[in-house]
């Protein structure tokens, strides 16, 4: 959690969000702020209290995991506003919306990894309530053939346990069964963890809704247990930093 996240939640006089965002975030939370749990699927209910909360004059805030951007609250948030027409500022008769940035899954579980976004990539979610499934396979598809490395967000559920299967098939059309895979767990949190596998075991590997994979690119690859795809600065510039020689 961000500093600014802390001094948010410490401000606040109501804190709304997902009950095991809310528990993980109470301790950050003033002993006088009312704190207002719900369940999943609940989403454009939390924004819609939470905004009837600011426009009565309370200091309201939103929880989200990792960044509030990132598949997170901040668009629902928006989404209600608009549909709403409510006036959005910090003028008379203006809510002040803020978005206050946190550390989402994809660099949180980056740094645990090793380095494997230092080039090009994209994410993906694997979660088909809110996305068309043929929309997500057509995306991982397409990310695959350009040689992103792919963030998969949401693998699997309880009541989501198919979907990483057919992923992953549709990933080995364009990719080596030895691609390079990292695991990222709970990251950030108790029970924390990282694990690298090859492309050709992640339909049977151990993951959950707070996994988030890392599938490598054509020029990833594994060093000291860490997960790496390169730049290009050794190949430009040379090891040394003086200018890789032609041949």
């Amino acid at each position: 959690m961000t500093p600014a996240a802390q001094a948010a939640l410490g401000q606040a006089q109501t804190v709304l969000g997902y009950r095991l965002y809310l528990e993980q975030a109470a301790p950050f939370v003033g002993p006088q702020a009312e704190l207002r749990p719900s369940g999943m699927t609940a989403e454009t209910r939390r924004a819609e209290e939470a905004l009837e909360l600011a426009m009565a004059g309370r200091r309201a805030a939103l929880v989200s995991g990792g960044d509030p951007g990132v598949y997170a609250m901040a668009g629902a948030v928006f989404e209600t506003a608009a549909a709403r027409g409510l006036a959005l500022g910090n003028g008379p008769g203006q809510l002040e919306v803020r978005i206050v940035t946190g550390t989402p899954a994809l660099t949180a579980g980056a740094a645990l990894l090793g380095a494997p976004l230092t080039h090009d990539f994209c994410a993906v979610s694997l979660s088909d309530r809110l996305t068309d499934w043929e929309l997500i396979r057509r995306r991982l598809d397409l990310a695959a053939q350009a040689g992103f490395v792919i963030v998969v967000h949401n693998p699997k559920s309880r009541g989501r346990d198919w979907q990483l299967a057919e992923a992953a098939d549709i990933l080995l059309r364009h990719l080596p069964p030895q691609t390079p895979v990292g695991l990222a767990k709970r990251c950030g949190r108790s029970g924390e963890s990282a694990e690298i596998i090859e492309l050709k075991d992640l339909a049977q590997a151990d993951v959950d809704m707070q996994t988030t994979i890392f599938v490598g690119n054509s020029t990833t690859f594994v060093y000291g247990g860490r997960l790496i795809t390169p730049r290009g600065y050794a190949a430009k510039y040379g090891p040394d930093g003086r200018g890789a020689k032609k041949g």
